[in-house]
This record gives structure tokens, C-alpha cells and sequence, in this order.
């Protein structure tokens, strides 16, 4: 078990870099979220004695892949410095109904004035995880591999994308910088689907910092006659839209290895499984951090000893 959460750990730290989620990044997330709830200073906490230090627990009310430590950690920390939280599960741990995520000690005021901040990550972060390890679950034993989106909440992208990675997922791009994604409008403004790939190829890399081939270039295709122009024109990763299972079990004998496949679009945990076996070798998700089911958590002050 320690192996597993040594490579787990390691696996999410490496993450952590690659989406420049530093430590400042998230304490800076963490001041923004306080500032719109606790603003100028928690009234309400105002009536407690601020020298009375609590014990609580963390409990999650359904079965839940916890995710959004560090961001609990710093929303506490930022309130009180000199508060203690022990984890009883890790990131991407699964926690029963009723299980104890978390023990934490300090002042009754930070506790109380950080509680919501700090439970509104923890079930946000959680409930992306949550929601990736029932689609990764649901394809276990197949090749596929499970990609995000997009469709992120706004300012969260980056927190939401580690979240699916604790949940067992993949990340796809992290935005309009990193990849090259010509989608049907680009293809209708470039005139052709080889014109549109033609273009990307030959983007300066003044224009985006590195060459188009270090980026990745994938094109979306609605249809097995432009998967077959996409194919002739050299594309080597192609995202096949919306496409039903006979067409996307046909697009993969088109392609027969020439480019790797990504099915996308009204993808649901019941159709998932059979997408999958159809060949391709991405599928990607909207609904992990489109479609939140935010993890119900609760603190509790413990009675005293």
C-alpha cells in the first residue's frame, strides 16, 4: 500500500509541475476565494474567543477519489499559520459514506471563517475526481486512454485538470497555447480540411514559440469521408466527433494505425465502455469537469477530551 501511494504521490507532484501548479499558484487561488467570503473580516466569528483552540474532523456524507488537499491546507494556513491537519487519506485515496478524510486543530475562528473556502475546494476538486474514476473504471481492461476538455470552470482549469489526473485520468490540452486543434470552424475558414492542415504545418514557430509538430497537431472530423481526407492529407491524430459506434469501429479499420483515434461528444459512463472497444485509442470526457456532482463533505468540531 505505502509503494502505491509513494508512486501516486509522486505521479500527482509530477503533475503538479507540469500544470505550474506551484504552491504560490494555489495560495494565490486560495486569497482570491477568501477574499469573496471573508472580505474585510468574518463577523460572525468576531462573537468566538480567538484563544480557543478546537479539534475537528473532515467527514465525507458519500463515497468519494479525495482531491484538493493542498488547497484545503492553504486556505487554513493562510488564517492560521499555526494550524495542524492530519490526512487520513491522500489525494486520490476513495473514502467510504461516512469516512474521516481529515483531522485538523486550531483556532476556533480560522477554523469556522475558513470552513466553507476550504470545503468548496475540497468538494469541487473531489468531485472531478470522483466523477474521472467511475469513467476510468468504466473502461478498465481496455487500452483506451481517458482525456479531459475545455470545459473547465473559469479559473479552476488548471485545479480541475489536476483533479482528473487523481481521479486516474489523462490530460488533454491545457489550452489554446499548447496544442494545435482544428475544429470545424477553422477547416470552414481555411477552405479545406488539407488547406487547414497545410496552414498548421507551416506556422511559424515566431508565431507559437515552438514548431507545429512539437505541439501536436490534431484535426475533428464529423464523418468517415473526411476522416479519409484527413488521412490523405497526413493528418496523425484525428478526433472523430459524435460519431455512432459502426462509424467509429470503421474509422479505426480506415485508419489501420496510420493516425491515433479520439472519439469525443455525448459521451455518458453507459455508452463509454462500448466506444472503447471499438479501437480508438482516446476518448475524451466533457462531463469530468463539465457536469459537477460536488462531493458532499462536512466539518465537525470534536467534543472536548
Amino acid at each position: 500500500m505505502a509503494k502505491t501511494h509513494n508512486t501516486r504521490a509522486d505521479q500527482l507532484a509530477a503533475t503538479r509541475d507540469a500544470l505550474s501548479l506551484t504552491d504560490e499558484a494555489i495560495q494565490a487561488q486560495v486569497a482570491a476565494a477568501l477574499q469573496e467570503d471573508v472580505g474585510p473580516g468574518d463577523v460572525t466569528a468576531a462573537l468566538l474567543d480567538e484563544r480557543k483552540i478546537v479539534n475537528a474532523s473532515i467527514i465525507s456524507r458519500e463515497p468519494a477519489t479525495v482531491c484538493g488537499g493542498p488547497w484545503l491546507e492553504a486556505v487554513f494556513l493562510a488564517l492560521d499559520p499555526e494550524m495542524q491537519i492530519r490526512w487520513l487519506h491522500s489525494e486520490g485515496d476513495v473514502v467510504n459514506a461516512g469516512g474521516e478524510v481529515c483531522k485538523i486543530s486550531g483556532s476556533v475562528r480560522s477554523l469556522l471563517s475558513g470552513e466553507r473556502t476550504a470545503l468548496n475546494f475540497l468538494q469541487t476538486l473531489s468531485g472531478t475526481a470522483t466523477t474521472t474514476r467511475r469513467y476510468v473504471d468504466a473502461v478498465a481492461g481496455t487500452h483506451v486512454q481517458l482525456l479531459d476538455t475545455r470545459k473547465t470552470l473559469p479559473g479552476l482549469r488548471l485545479a480541475q485538470k489536476y483533479a482528473v489526473v487523481c481521479g486516474g485520468g489523462q490530460n488533454h490540452r491545457l489550452g489554446l497555447y499548447d496544442m494545435i486543434l482544428i475544429k470545424e470552424n477553422h477547416i470552414a475558414a481555411a477552405g479545406s480540411i488539407p488547406s487547414a492542415l497545410k496552414r498548421a504545418r507551416s506556422l511559424p514557430s515566431s508565431r507559437t514559440g515552438k514548431q507545429a509538430d512539437e505541439l501536436g497537431i490534431e484535426i475533428e472530423i464529423e464523418n468517415l469521408s473526411q476522416l479519409e481526407q484527413a488521412l490523405n492529407a497526413g493528418a496523425n491524430r484525428i478526433l472523430l466527433d459524435n460519431m455512432n459506434l459502426a462509424d467509429l469501429r470503421e474509422a479505426v479499420n480506415l485508419a489501420a494505425g496510420r493516425a491515433q483515434l479520439e472519439a469525443s461528444g455525448n459521451v455518458t459512463l453507459e455508452n463509454i465502455r462500448k466506444i472503447a472497444e471499438t479501437g480508438v485509442e482516446f476518448i475524451s470526457v466533457g462531463s469530468l469537469t463539465k457536469h459537477l456532482h460536488a462531493v458532499d463533505f462536512s466539518l465537525r468540531l470534536n467534543p472536548p477530551s
